[in-house]
């Protein structure tokens, strides 16, 4: 099992989505949404509140 690198959440086997950058590394995203927030806009998961990443912070 993955572990999405945007949100923190566990992905199932054959779910999400794999990432490849030009260097060979992956990251795995649960949704396009993490996709869009992590790539895209190229946002810090740790100030949304939906995020696993900042809940662990928060506490």
């Amino acid at each position: 099992m993955a572990i999405c690198e945007f949100c923190g959440r566990i992905l199932e086997k054959g779910t999400g989505k794999i990432y490849v950058y030009k260097t060979g590394k992956y990251i795995y995203l649960c949704s396009s949404k993490c996709e869009n927030n992590l790539l895209k806009l190229g946002r810090n998961p740790k100030k949304f509140k939906w995020t696993l990443k900042r809940k662990k912070l928060v506490k």
